[in-house]
């Protein structure tokens, strides 16, 4: 039954609801879990007795949680599969976990596709460097999510897949992901060399068509190694890969843009996730997460092509829109390609693999490394 409230009590709550339903529309928009979309059932969260020395620096619910004595847990992208060295029974494409780095303790899981046995002799394939996601705090190379995606975009190419094993926060703040992204780069490119200490890049991989690509955190990646790659150019390399794919890349800034909240403790929750990524070290308009705060550097973007993908419903739809209009006005003079998938939302390709929209920006992404 419904009861009439006085005339005042309806005032109070009608302006209370007027002011609460863009912050709770948008809450329902994004499914408020920043900063990463949680790919499968999240793993439970002991409930843990507050012992001395246990308290929490940080909780990310369902993702992560740091306590105050330097323990981390982590419940969400721990699942993990091993490689399938004689093939996998889906598409036939072969992966081994690999060593890119002894001195930096630096590995990765590669991925060749059935093609590389049928191809010509001498005839190379790409090569496709990939960082994962998960907000710098979460997930690997073995992760089941992203060895699907990899041995996935490696067949559809087809091209080798690197799938790197960077350093992860907030054991290792920012920028030691960055610093292992290039040290991954170097290696590859030294292994793709004919006496190259990994058999399937020296005999397979095409060092003049390499393309850097991630999603959302990994994208961040991809995008920040080849601004670096241009300042410290690779001896025997140089200081241009072929392109970066960036899949719905994790980007942010002080000021709101667009559609962006603007309600102060929404966009404080982004801002804490990042300065916990760094060590607290770099603010929100540091370039390395909002690459428009420095055109200057913006422009010299070590890399030929790029594919900037996002959907509708991502929470960082406009960076990612922002970053394709931006790169152009900077005076970078590559070729830019955008792909913008509607009513979804952050990398739902990864969770959705099987759907139709999941295929068409595969098929994006897989067409835009050929032509690298």
């Amino acid at each position: 039954m419904l009861i009439s409230a006085p005339e005042s009590s309806r005032r109070v709550l009608w302006w209370a609801a007027l002011l609460l339903a863009p912050l709770a529309a948008w809450l329902f928009r994004f499914r408020f879990q920043f900063p990463i979309q949680l790919l499968k059932p999240r793993t439970a969260e002991p409930k843990v007795a507050m012992e001395a020395g246990s308290e929490i620096e940080y909780d990310m619910p369902g993702v992560l949680r740091w306590h105050k004595n330097g323990r981390v847990e982590r419940f969400d992208g721990t699942e993990t599969v091993p490689p399938s060295p004689s093939g996998d029974p889906a598409n036939g494409v072969a992966s081994k976990d690999v060593v890119l780095d002894s001195a930096a303790n630096l590995s990765a899981r590669l991925y060749l596709p059935p093609a590389a046995a049928e191809a010509e002799p001498r005839k190379k394939l790409p090569v496709v460097v990939f960082f994962h996601g998960g907000a710098f705090f979460v997930h690997t190379a073995a992760s089941a999510v992203y060895h699907r995606y990899a041995a996935t975009l490696a067949a559809a190419v087809p091209a080798v897949v690197v799938s790197v094993d960077y350093r992860l926060a907030p054991e290792h703040p920012i920028p030691a992901a960055y610093d292992d992204a290039f040290a991954a780069l170097k290696a590859v490119v030294a292994a793709c060399r004919p006496d190259g200490a990994e058999p399937w890049l020296a005999a397979h991989g095409d060092a003049s068509r390499v393309v850097l690509a991630g999603d959302s955190a990994g994208a961040n990646i991809a995008h920040n190694t080849a601004i670096r790659l241009r300042k410290e150019r690779i001896d025997g390399f140089g200081d241009k890969i072929s392109g970066i794919a960036l899949l719905h890349p994790y980007f942010w800034g002080k000021e709101p843009l667009g559609g962006e909240p603007t309600d102060a403790a929404v966009r404080g929750s982004f801002e804490r996730a990042w300065q916990v990524a760094c060590g607290g070290e770099l603010g929100p308009d540091h370039p390395y997460i909002n690459p428009m705060a420095s055109p200057e550097e913006w422009r010299q973007l070590g890399c030929g092509r790029v594919l900037v993908s996002t959907a509708e419903l991502c929470w960082f739809v406009e960076r990612a829109r922002a970053y394709a209009e931006g790169i152009k006005a900077c005076g970078w003079d590559g070729e830019l390609e955008v792909y913008d998938t509607k009513g979804e939302g952050h990398v739902y390709f990864l969770p959705k693999y099987d759907s139709d929209l999941a295929a068409k920006e595969l098929a994006v992404v897989a067409d835009f490394v050929r032509r690298c």
